[in-house]
């Protein structure tokens, strides 16, 4: 499916997968942002499987591991930002307060 159908179904509609879908649409800024972060650390992940096949030092490795994690907790706080400024906002005014729950159990995913 491409964005612009996923931008199509309403926040409340699953598929068959079981996936659900943005109300609010990510605006292209946003999303080129998280697209090129995202390509980083994928850049950053194959360095590391670099790393390992030149045979470097254990300790070099684990700075890029370290750097690695940290992009992708950056990233996924930037995710979660939106989803409680969109998603759960959203949700909330339509008299959905349960998505409070399921914010705090992503919030203790993110940890």
């Amino acid at each position: 499916m491409n964005q612009q159908q996923e931008s199509l179904q309403p926040p409340s509609e699953t598929t068959a997968c079981g996936c659900h879908y943005k109300a609010t649409p990510r605006g292209d800024q946003e999303l080129r942002q998280l697209q090129n972060r995202l390509k980083r650390m994928i850049g950053q992940l194959n360095g590391i499987g670099k790393m390992l096949e030149d045979n470097r030092y254990c300790g070099d490795i684990l700075v890029q591991v370290a750097a690695v994690e940290s992009a992708l907790q950056a990233f996924g706080y930037l995710v979660l930002q939106d989803h409680l400024e969109t998603c759960v906002v959203e949700q909330i005014r339509q008299g959905n307060t349960q998505v409070v729950d399921e914010a705090l159990e992503l919030i203790k995913k993110l940890k």
